[in-house]
């Protein structure tokens, strides 16, 4: 994760940064607590979320509301996107209360 705007950076509303994952890469099952939005800069992301699959090649977006839980999977990399969100946010995971800082948003 790179941080690009953020309020650490002098942004006050809007957190942006930039994901590199290599391809066959997936994150942990969790849900963000503020609306996303990913914009695929290279190579094409599947999002499985509550309600099934969203899949995202370069040059397309997705948003994932905030609350939904999903899992993130690089399906041909590497692969690059640009991430926004209002600022702050906190993710959880499935089972759990605790809630986990995003320092790349901060």
């Amino acid at each position: 994760m790179a941080s690009l705007a953020t309020p650490g950076l002098g942004s006050k509303e809007l957190s942006v940064w930039k994901v590199s994952m290599r391809a066959g890469t997936q994150g942990p099952v969790h849900a963000i607590d503020r609306e996303q939005v990913w914009v695929a800069l290279s190579g094409a992301i599947e999002f499985v979320v509550d309600d099934g699959v969203k899949l995202v090649r370069t040059g397309q977006a997705a948003i994932v509301p905030a609350g939904e839980v999903r899992q993130v999977r690089v399906v041909e990399g590497p692969a690059e996107a640009l991430v926004c969100m209002s600022a702050g946010g906190f993710a959880t995971v499935p089972g759990s209360d605790e809630r986990h800082p995003l320092p790349w948003a901060e």
